[in-house]
């Protein structure tokens, strides 16, 4: 299909528009949408929040009756079922529009070309495939999820030059400025989860939730769509107490355990509130949680993007099974000195053709910090 300047331009505006829904929309994708007429944009809209309008809802409601006869350019295809809102391949058919231009199909395979096959069955022109790439960058969690059934899992470390995480004694904060735990807090706030391990929790008595108020572009969104990160604890030793900073914040809690056969797991007494939910799941041959049922599991709850945010050893085990899709990594402009504690626990690897291998594809500086974004290799 052959696009002109015009179409170019109405799906990077789409595409912009689907960003602002980035903090809020969890668990559903972010969507754009531009109805035109005329050359003329009459309406456009986004996906802001699970449950309300999606993008071509909110974009029709600007057209409104202009819609008829007018192109619409949506970066995912339209929606073709009923969930908690109508199917938008419907809304667009009853809005008579003429031309309908889709950057990206449902990567769900399951209603994957559903909502096309509704809008060509009405009569109206379909082209696909405009900036699909821009379109596939807005949500790889859902695409992943949809495709694989597992979440899209993000790495963070948060290291020294040397490449140490923390001081002999265990003492991190703060390896790094301000400006680059602000701009965790946008990362997080950007998940559908939160993962660590209890070690972390224990130590640095963290709450492990989005501090709405701390970052001017979170503050700035309204107070009724922000919302706080499914937190998922690896406890399979029951050390955690409701005293601990973590469970102050009212917001679900997911510790996860192996499964009472394993006998090196110990059973809590405690009576855990309402928004905490112990999961059991299988061991691995260690006795510890297998970390692909962990995944598994967070795909099946609907959990598009998982934020790792845990210490050198669980992260460890999550980079040698090849189960991390991305890793952020801020590097201070500290040393903290050859006894200081390493960033990944790793196996022995004994051959250079073994060795984990990143490819940059982003490098900027926060604040006195440097932020990396890698991808394995592996991956590609």
């Amino acid at each position: 299909m052959h696009f002109n300047k015009f179409d170019y331009e109405m799906m990077v505006r789409a595409i912009h528009l689907a960003k602002q829904g980035q903090f809020t929309t969890s668990p559903n994708p972010n969507v754009g949408c531009v109805i035109v007429k005329n050359n003329q944009i009459i309406g456009e809209g986004a996906h802001f929040y699970a449950g309300g309008p999606h993008a071509e809802v909110n974009a029709l409601k600007q057209a409104m009756a202009q819609a008829e006869g007018a192109t619409c350019y949506v970066t995912l295809e339209p929606c073709s079922h009923y969930g908690r809102t109508p199917p938008c391949a419907k809304t667009l058919v009853d809005a008579k529009v003429a031309r309908v231009v889709v950057a990206m199909v449902d990567p769900n395979p399951q209603v994957s070309g559903r909502g096309l096959s509704i809008l060509t069955e009405a009569g109206i022109s379909v082209d696909t495939g405009l900036l699909t790439a821009q379109a596939e960058a807005l949500n790889p969690g859902f695409i992943k999820r949809m495709k694989t059934g597992l979440p899209f899992l993000t790495a963070k470390l948060a290291i020294s030059l040397d490449g140490k995480v923390a001081l002999e004694n265990g003492l991190s904060k703060w390896i790094t400025g301000p400006e680059a735990r602000n701009d965790v807090q946008l990362h997080r706030a950007q998940s559908c989860a939160i993962l660590s391990g209890a070690d972390t929790v224990l130590q640095d008595d963290a709450k492990l939730n989005v501090r709405w108020q701390t970052h001017l572009k979170l503050n700035a969104i309204d107070e009724q769509l922000r919302r706080q990160p499914v937190r998922i604890i690896i406890d399979s030793q029951h050390r955690l107490t409701p005293d601990l900073a973590l469970f102050s914040v009212l917001s679900k809690i997911v510790l996860v355990r192996t499964k009472p056969d394993n006998q090196s797991t110990c059973q809590s007494s405690y009576q855990w509130p309402e928004h905490v939910e112990e999961v059991e799941l299988e061991a691995n041959s260690q006795g510890k949680v297998d970390l692909t049922a962990l995944l598994t599991w967070c795909g099946a709850a609907g959990l598009n993007n998982v934020w790792l945010e845990a210490g050198a050893t669980l992260c460890g085990q999550f980079m040698q099974q090849n189960l991390v899709d991305e890793l952020i990594l801020y590097q201070a402009t500290k040393l903290l000195g050859d006894k200081a504690l390493d960033m990944l626990t790793l196996a022995p690897i004994s051959d250079m053709e073994n060795v984990l291998h990143f490819s940059k594809t982003e490098l900027t500086q926060v604040g006195d910090d440097m932020k990396y974004r890698l991808i394995p290799q592996s991956k590609r």
